[in-house]
């Protein structure tokens, strides 16, 4: 069910998760106070509406919803993920029996409220930066609900990091202390021909590696002026990131060092819900 490439998510994926988190919500015995509505089967509408500006992601999640619970629905999207919205405007509306909209509203408005959080809050630090920087997403994700968060994060105008510890090697600061030689270490990563990126710390680490073939360098919490200095090592022979508290306020200064990226772990673990709301019309 692992999907590396999440610009685009499979039915499959959806549907899956959307399952386990009905059944969190609905076991053992169901929506107890809908059952008490005599009108539960009437067929109404419904707006979902946006109570910010930002960034819609999330939509795919919000309709298997509504469908899952009540194949009747029609779900008619007003927007797209990886669209802008204002507040106040409608992000899509439904035609669903009363009981399958109240049963779903919740769930449907987490994962799309959790998802547009996401978009919302990497594109206020895409906005900081230069074009030349990118913005990453790290492994700072809530389990099982990864590559939603990642997917998000690219509708954001973000970029993925590796999707898990299987896909590229990451050499970071415990497993050079596991080891006994850092090159010794990043020799044998170069074996494996998978793309390597190595964490430094300083400019004395970063001494030990140049010269030795591998993709990225990643500068861990450092200075401005480390940073600077780093970079100027490296003369375009490594790809650059720079890892460790990047915030808005300091995400632009960061990038004018000429960095090619930035991870910022906050938008994923971090990133406030995005707000919304769902009312009969």
């Amino acid at each position: 069910m692992v999907v590396r490439s999440v610009q685009k998510l499979n039915q499959y994926y959806i549907k899956t998760v959307v399952k386990k988190a009905l059944e969190e919500d609905l076991r053992p015995r169901g929506d107890t106070t809908t059952k008490l509505i005599n009108s539960k089967n009437k067929i109404i509408k419904a707006l979902i509406i946006a109570k910010q500006d930002g960034v819609i992601a999330g939509l795919e999640f919000c309709k298997a919803t509504f469908k899952l619970i009540g194949s009747e629905t029609v779900f008619i999207k007003k927007t797209s993920d990886g669209k802008k919205i204002k507040k106040n405007e409608v992000i899509a509306k439904i035609k669903a029996k009363t009981k399958t909209i109240l049963i779903a509203e919740r769930t449907a408005l987490n994962f799309l409220n959790h998802a547009s959080g996401i978009a919302t809050a990497t594109n206020q630090f895409v906005k900081k930066i230069s074009k030349k920087t990118k913005i990453c997403c790290t492994r700072k994700t809530t389990p099982n609900l990864r590559t939603l968060e990642k997917y998000a994060v690219k509708k954001g105008g973000g970029h993925n990091h590796r999707y898990n510890l299987s896909d590229e090697i990451l050499i970071k600061e415990n497993h050079i202390s596991a080891s006994n030689s850092l090159r010794g270490l990043i020799k044998k990563a170069i074996k494996t021909k998978k793309i390597i990126t190595v964490e430094i710390e300083n400019i004395s680490q970063l001494k030990q590696v140049i010269g030795l073939k591998f993709k990225r360098i990643l500068f861990d919490n450092m200075n401005f002026s480390q940073l600077k200095k780093c970079i100027k090592l490296c003369k375009n022979k490594y790809q650059t990131e720079y890892s460790g508290n990047a915030t808005l306020k300091n995400v632009k200064q960061i990038s004018k060092t000429g960095v090619n990226r930035i991870s910022v772990g906050a938008i994923t673990h971090s990133a406030k819900s995005f707000d919304s709301t769902l009312l009969f019309r």
